[in-house]
């Protein structure tokens, strides 16, 4: 058995399976959670110092942002994709490659998104019947953010790079120093210099460029695994492509769902500021509910893609199987504690009692739906560590388009009243739940009909240089 070591990357390839993802995934979980606080943080003292329609800004100016940003997710995941395949078959020029082409082509897009983004929100803002109590606000923390893109992008890159390496510690140690910072100049910036959402911004940028740093330290301190220099960074076509490939579903994906939020955001903000408050802490306590399911997904993905890069297909499945059983219990447990104790989740963000009853409500109707999402996120991470990244994306598409955003704008069309002149406003929740079980149906089939595993060895894929 090989042996663990924090503070070195892991190989998957070797071990028993449910140990090995297990070893991998904790670090990765606390850091995910500590992601989500990261977030969570600026809602919290937006919410205390400055008020329940600020809280509404932030949550209104998210979906523009993901939207933006989906780009980083999808050369985040192919990075992690070459890398763990590369690792496993242990190709040390192809690996150097791979890692030198995403810090390029993370440098370009970081200088459109910073370019671009800030002359395209405020049109945004607008086209989604944003209130006009809050669109300032929205408007003046997306420009600090989208300007200040670079930590994040290299941030989210550099972590899918170490994560395909097997290492998940060192991100999280990075995270964690991140998430400290970003909680510290929070309070000093909102409620000691009175910056408001703008300071909760800076707090965020500031934050996020220090954990990019240290993850390129800890790269260059990786070089008897990889070459990093500037003849590997050349954006080569047939890695650039490559690479392309693998992460462009993955982002289309998330661009998918991005799209539907600002769909659904648009009808949220119909509902007026009480609702779109209510939906921002939800939607934070959900980030949290479904930190282990994303955890194991992306686990599943390096696990899948080192011993894919192995020629070990047996272990992959056998690690599925182990790999599904810990999620689902995982989110089980979630699940029960949520019903139980998600009142008091609520009052951490206001004191407002209607707020909390109707936040209770809408997370009731969510609390299940966690169980399904163990399920697509597992095999999903499977099929994309197999080289797979198209079939999640288009089941994404399903689920999203088809069915959740005609079924959020039916309910509330067939539910207006005088009470509820825009609809009820449980139609955003429903719809979201019916999109996940659905998803984890659509998913399993797939999964069992097995066309992922024909997409396999990327060195296969890549002509000579």
């Amino acid at each position: 058995m090989a042996k663990f070591d924090l503070f070195t990357p892991k190989d998957m390839t070797v071990g028993t399976p449910w140990k090995r993802i297990i070893e991998f995934s904790i670090p990765m979980l606390i850091g995910n959670v500590a992601q989500q606080f990261y977030n969570t943080a600026d809602s919290i003292i937006i919410g205390r110092y400055v008020g329940d329609n600020a809280l509404a800004a932030v949550g209104s100016a998210l979906p523009v942002l993901n939207l933006l940003l989906v780009l980083f997710v999808g050369v985040a995941t192919g990075a992690g994709i070459m890398v763990s395949q590369y690792f496993g078959a242990k190709d040390r020029e192809k690996l150097s490659r791979s890692i030198g082409v995403c810090m390029t082509l993370t440098a370009i897009a970081s200088l459109i998104i910073m370019v671009v983004g800030p002359l395209v929100t405020r049109p945004m803002l607008v086209f989604l019947n944003t209130p006009d109590s809050i669109i300032d606000w929205c408007a003046d923390y997306l420009f600090i953010l989208l300007v200040g893109n670079w930590g994040f992008s290299y941030f989210n890159i550099l972590s899918g790079i170490l994560r395909g390496l097997g290492d998940s510690f060192s991100a999280l140690v990075f995270l964690l120093i991140s998430t400290a910072l970003n909680v510290v100049l929070d309070i000093w910036f909102v409620a000691g210099l009175n910056m408001g959402v703008a300071g909760v911004a800076l707090a965020t940028v500031i934050a996020q460029v220090i954990s990019a740093i240290l993850c390129v330290v800890k790269l260059m301190k990786m070089r008897d695994i990889f070459d990093f220099n500037l003849e590997m960074m050349k954006p080569l076509k047939q890695y650039s492509l490559q690479l392309i490939k693998l992460g462009l579903p993955s982002g289309l994906t998330q661009a998918i769902f991005s799209l539907a939020m600002i769909v659904v955001q648009s009808l949220t903000n119909t509902f007026g500021e009480m609702v779109i408050a209510c939906s921002v802490m939800v939607m934070r306590v959900d980030g949290f509910a479904m930190m282990p399911n994303f955890t194991f997904g992306n686990a599943m993905t390096t696990f899948a893609g080192q011993n894919v890069g192995a020629k070990r297909m047996d272990r992959v499945e056998k690690g599925t199987r182990e790999g599904l059983m810990i999620a689902v219990g995982v989110s089980t447990v979630i699940t029960v504690i949520i019903l139980v104790f998600g009142r008091y989740l609520m009052n951490i963000f206001t004191d407002t009692v209607e707020l909390v009853n109707l936040s209770m409500r809408m997370m009731r109707i969510l609390a299940v739906g966690y169980i399904a999402m163990a399920v697509t996120q597992v095999l999903s991470g499977v099929m994309r560590g197999a080289g797979d990244t198209v079939t999640p994306m288009w089941i994404s598409l399903i689920t999203t388009i088809v069915l959740r955003v005609p079924i959020a704008y039916g309910i509330a069309y067939l539910t207006r009243s005088p009470a509820y002149p825009a609809g009820r406003p449980e139609s955003i929740f429903v719809s979201l739940l019916v999109a996940w079980v659905c998803g984890a149906i659509i998913t399993t089939l797939f999964y069992k009909k097995g066309k992922w595993k024909e997409r396999t060895l990327l060195s296969n894929e890549l002509v000579s240089e």
